[in-house]
């Protein structure tokens, strides 16, 4: 059964909010901010200062990556009161690398209206800066922390002709860009910093040269724009033994790596099994 949304009911509301400047919050977000019973929010005292300065007064509860769990519970009371509700998390838009998705989620499987505003995101405005192509792009967020599992995430996406968006915060910058270099090759990329604050810089060029321009010391909140895969990817001169090992040398176990190479190779993985045995020293 399909479900009709934004009649004139009560609604869970996902507000963007600056990411820096606080001028590029819209019209409407305050509007909305102003209009609703409660807000969610990341961190109440990173939304205390903003709504201060807005000069708007709510009750504020926090729902974060640790708690959502169970506060989602309380959206969905408030919302079953007859409640508007706002969600808001410490900069940008809601669910983007950010809490809020498991809110939606049950919101939507409850039947309550789920209202996005458009807003602030970085990624949009580093992409766009970029001067890499911009369509079709693919939007990954955070890598993993550990940098072998960061290594198989940027193999797997080392053949898509996608430009790749990545977040990164700035005690990992460095390992995270050599790693890139070493997986992906030495690309053409765009690094954002500080976007819509005031030391805001865009950094372009190949990974190599923006290390080093990079320097030693790094600070501020960063979004990577990486060039996809331009060559024609084809595996013709390498054995499917060779291409196992490939991702074997990357960390993965063998079959993690028989299944790479089948998607890799538009193959099922019984042939790839059978071919790697068969011609195993």
């Amino acid at each position: 059964m399909s479900q009709k949304s934004y009649n004139d009911k009560n609604a869970l509301y996902l507000i963007p909010t600056p990411i820096g400047n606080l001028e590029d919050i819209t019209l409407r977000a305050i509007n909305i901010l102003k209009k609703v019973d409660v807000i969610f929010c990341e961190d109440t005292r990173i939304a205390s200062l903003l709504l201060n300065k807005l000069e708007i007064k709510k009750k504020l509860i926090s729902c974060n990556n640790i708690n959502e769990d169970i506060v989602k519970e309380k959206v969905i009371q408030y919302l079953s009161d007859g409640s508007d509700v706002g969600l808001i998390t410490d900069r940008g838009t809601p669910i983007i690398s950010d809490p809020g998705f498991k809110s939606v989620e049950c919101a939507i499987e409850n039947g309550y209206n789920v209202i996005g505003l458009p807003g602030p995101t970085a990624l949009i405005p580093a992409l766009i800066t970029s001067g890499i192509e911009p369509s079709p792009f693919l939007f990954y967020g955070f890598l993993n922390s550990k940098i072998s599992k960061l290594k198989k995430e940027l193999a797997e996406l080392s053949v898509l002709k996608y430009t790749l968006i990545f977040y990164e915060s700035p005690h990992r910058i460095i390992s995270t860009l050599q790693s890139m270099k070493e997986i992906l090759g030495d690309r053409r990329i765009s690094l954002n910093r500080e976007i819509s604050k005031m030391y805001e810089e865009i950094y372009r060029g190949t990974i190599s040269n923006v290390l080093q321009e990079l320097g030693g010391e790094v600070k501020g909140e960063f979004v990577i724009i990486v060039e996809g895969n331009k060559d024609n990817v084809s595996y013709d001169n390498m054995s499917i033994k060779d291409h196992i090992r490939k991702y074997i040398d990357l960390g993965y176990n063998e079959k993690e790596a028989m299944k790479l190479v089948a998607k890799d190779r538009n193959m099922s993985k019984s042939d790839i099994y059978r071919e790697y045995h068969n011609r195993s020293d």
